[in-house]
């Protein structure tokens, strides 16, 4: 085997190695984080900041609406608008509302929302924490015997976890407002038309199936920020390389969740 072949495989080996180690980190930082928010708490009486918990939902939750809403009703405009366009050929405009409704729910509401709070709370995240690692705080929190996952870690692990199938059925609704609207204004359907035509398409297992998405996406987010920000090396570059690599990793780990999601439902 030639030379450069050799050393494109030991490469390829070392970065899959590289990977599978990463994964592996994420997993132990995200059972070790479920551990204190699930099991430590009936062993023991406080084990996680509840007030922590608490401002964390309101910041991913309440304070994330403003955008989230507006950019929820621009693709559902989207979406009908190019929906419309093809099925004009086929005389069939009235099944926008069914194809809307069904495409939000499933797909475009919790995948949009996932990376809206990930660009938005978990790049927050991982700043917040990796300055607090330049700063040496986390150092400090381990000399007072402060647990850095169950004082840092598991608050925002459970705050993303509860809040985002919260905001992904307001971003869902949002999001068929502004399919409504298009099939109103545009496409001159009556507005009963339109939502009969979204209940006659639409089921619970739509529903259910984006909000089962967005449990794994908030999960996935929360992990990955946490895990970088505790991660920073080399003061306030490490910082914003880190920052940057958290939006990242956490928009293709909620690609590939949302594959193995959506495998697991056609299935």
């Amino acid at each position: 085997m030639p030379p450069e072949n050799q050393g494109y495989i030991a490469s390829t080996l070392q970065r899959t190695g590289g990977a599978l180690a990463y994964i592996a980190r994420l997993w132990m930082l995200f059972v070790s984080a479920a551990y204190y928010a699930v099991i430590a708490p009936w062993r023991q009486r406080k084990v996680f900041r509840r007030e922590a918990t608490s401002a964390m939902m309101l910041e991913a939750g309440v304070r994330s609406l403003p955008i989230l809403l507006l950019i929820s009703f621009l693709i559902g405009v989207i979406l009908a608008m190019q929906s419309a366009y093809q099925l004009k050929k086929f005389e069939m405009t009235q099944m926008v509302a069914g194809l809307v409704a069904v495409t939000v729910c499933r797909e475009i509401g919790p995948l949009i929302t996932a990376i809206i709070i990930s660009a938005r709370v978990g790049a927050a995240i991982t700043a917040e924490l990796g300055t607090m690692v330049v700063g040496e705080e986390i150092m400090a929190l381990q000399t007072m015997a402060l647990r850095p996952i169950p004082f840092l870690v598991t608050p925002r692990l459970i705050a993303l976890t509860l809040m985002m199938p919260c905001i992904t059925i307001l971003a869902d609704f949002i999001g068929m407002f502004g399919g409504y609207c298009i099939g109103v204004f545009n496409l001159d359907l009556a507005g009963g038309q339109y939502i009969q035509g979204t209940i006659d398409n639409l089921t619970l297992t739509d529903i259910y199936t984006g909000l089962f998405k967005s449990l794994g996406f908030g999960m996935v987010i929360a992990s990955i920020s946490c895990h970088e920000g505790l991660s920073v090396q080399g003061g306030a570059e490490g910082v914003g390389i880190a920052t940057t690599r958290s939006v990242v990793y956490s928009i293709l780990f909620i690609i590939v969740t949302d594959l193995i999601f959506t495998a697991i439902f056609y299935l």
